[in-house]
């Protein structure tokens, strides 16, 4: 099983001192990778569906995850998730593609399509169609990452006769889709090198690796793609012991990645280092 923390850029970790001590423990000890969550902004007052208060600080991922590229040289850095449909696909493919190149090949790119349309509002981003565009963005980002000469044709994006250097390393980095609608299951089986499930328990996770089999029977999945790494992150709640790794492996997680949960109210205290150090050693459970 692959060890990964979640939420390195978020609440007490957007504290750059925090976020580095924690990145730095976290490759000593043998963490595989250190992962960021994203909204650009949140509604205020705080109103259903937004999962934390307006004043809950967030560092933008890419910026995050450069700043801890500099200072480690092995744990990988992951999305968990971009919000894909929010941001331009070909600004998008040069950022990221120059975090994988700075980081010399680390990055693990997950996305999501989002759900907060008080975010896509103030973005002027168009809510409508999240599903339809997120693929077009993921088929236009692999092509300007890998293409001699890319070019692109699609509903939504378009372009030709351009080129951006340098290339990420990875070839392409990896795309993990995020969430368990029917949409992100087809998107993972169709365009995924991985799949993203957030806050799932083993039962929560079996029935959506069930609708994740149930849409490669229905879809049928690109060979190129290999097999779909899957990664889960369990609820803040749930205690995660050996045995509850053994059972996460058992139905087919390749990856989790842990919340700190009460642990990260003091970032640099000794009892979040000894967590680090402790879920580092359920990889090799």
């Amino acid at each position: 099983m692959k060890i990964g923390i979640f939420g390195i850029n978020n609440g007490p970790l957007a504290d750059p001192d925090a976020m580095l001590d924690a990145s730095r423990r976290a490759e000593a000890a043998g963490i595989e990778s250190l992962w960021t969550g994203e909204h650009v902004i949140l509604p205020d007052p705080q109103v259903p569906p937004s999962p934390v208060p307006p004043h809950y600080p967030m560092v933008d991922p890419p910026v995050a995850l450069a700043f801890i590229a500099a200072e480690t040289q092995r744990v990988k850095l992951g999305t968990g998730i971009m919000i894909l449909p929010q941001r331009n696909p070909v600004v998008m493919a040069k950022e990221f593609g120059s975090l994988d190149h700075l980081s010399k090949g680390r990055l693990l790119f997950g996305i999501g399509v989002g759900y907060l349309k008080p975010e896509f509002d103030a973005i002027g981003a168009p809510f409508d169609e999240k599903g339809p565009r997120s693929d077009e963005w993921i088929d236009a980002m692999r092509a300007l990452w890998v293409q001699e000469e890319p070019s692109f044709e699609g509903r939504f994006v378009s372009f030709q006769g351009v080129n951006a250097f340098p290339r990420p390393v990875q070839q392409p980095p990896p795309v993990h889709v995020g969430g368990w609608s029917a949409g992100a299951c087809k998107r993972a089986v169709e365009r995924g090198n991985g799949w993203y499930g957030f806050n799932l328990d083993v039962e929560g996770t079996q029935g959506c690796l069930d609708s994740i089999r149930d849409a490669e029977k229905r879809y049928g999945r690109p060979a190129g793609l290999g097999t779909l790494e899957i990664s889960v992150t369990p609820p803040a709640t749930m205690e995660i012991d050996a045995d509850a790794v053994r059972r996460f492996a058992e139905i087919g997680v390749d990856r989790l990645i842990l919340l700190p949960g009460a642990f990260a109210k003091e970032p640099t205290g000794d009892a979040f280092h000894a967590w680090i150090d402790r879920v580092a050693q359920l990889g090799d459970a």
